[in-house]
């Protein structure tokens, strides 16, 4: 009993042993570490195009300069804006996407395919289409934003909303984004449902 025990063992050799686990969480680590460094730098210089504009004015100053404006141009003011919230966006996606230590092949099988980008980009094209929409003194280009915004803005949010493919009922067929919040209309799943139970009830 003891020689198969023994054979089986043999049989079967095992991998050496490897420090794969430490390895990755370091990895993990300098990563993290990068990357709210990098979220932090970027926050830092957005808050400086949008919140603080004269800060911008201080320090493209030259010693040649002939007079100090006070404030900046519209055009300047509207790109600022603009980038600064660019900048938080990218800041945000990088924060949101962080390696965890959980197994990339087990988060797979549990989310939804999806994009890191998606949320931060859309939420960031939807206020600059806002914003664009109610500036009137940059001419054509803010009509020009607008647009483009809105088209990444309104597209990212249906991704959001409506792109996954689990929120369809395999046995229905029904929406159920349609029978949950914000839309409440669980007229259409509840339709769908009883015309798919007197199918089942039909002999066959």
């Amino acid at each position: 009993m003891s020689d198969s025990i023994e054979m089986a063992d043999l049989s079967t050799p095992r991998p050496p042993a490897t420090n794969t686990s430490s390895e990755d969480s370091a990895a993990n680590s300098v990563i993290s570490t990068w990357t709210w460094v990098v979220a932090a730098l970027l926050v830092v210089l957005a808050s400086c195009l949008t919140v603080f504009p004269g800060l911008l004015l201080f320090l493209s100053e030259t010693a040649v300069t002939a007079g100090r404006r006070s404030e900046l141009t519209p055009l300047e003011s509207f790109l600022a804006v603009h980038f600064g919230i660019w900048l938080t966006a990218i800041a945000a996606a990088l924060v949101l996407n962080i390696p965890s230590p959980t197994d990339s092949y087990e988060v797979q099988l549990v989310s939804s395919p999806t994009h890191p980008l998606l949320a931060p980009l859309s939420v960031a094209a939807s206020v600059t289409s806002f914003l664009s929409y109610n500036t009137k003194n940059v001419g054509p280009l803010a009509s020009i934003v607008f647009a483009g915004s809105a088209i990444i803005g309104l597209w990212g949010l249906w991704a959001i909303v409506f792109g996954n493919s689990r929120s369809v009922s395999k046995t229905t067929g029904a929406d159920k984004h349609t029978s949950s919040f914000i839309f409440g209309n669980k007229s259409a799943a509840s339709v769908q449902k009883k015309q798919w139970r007197k199918g089942q009830r039909k002999p066959h």
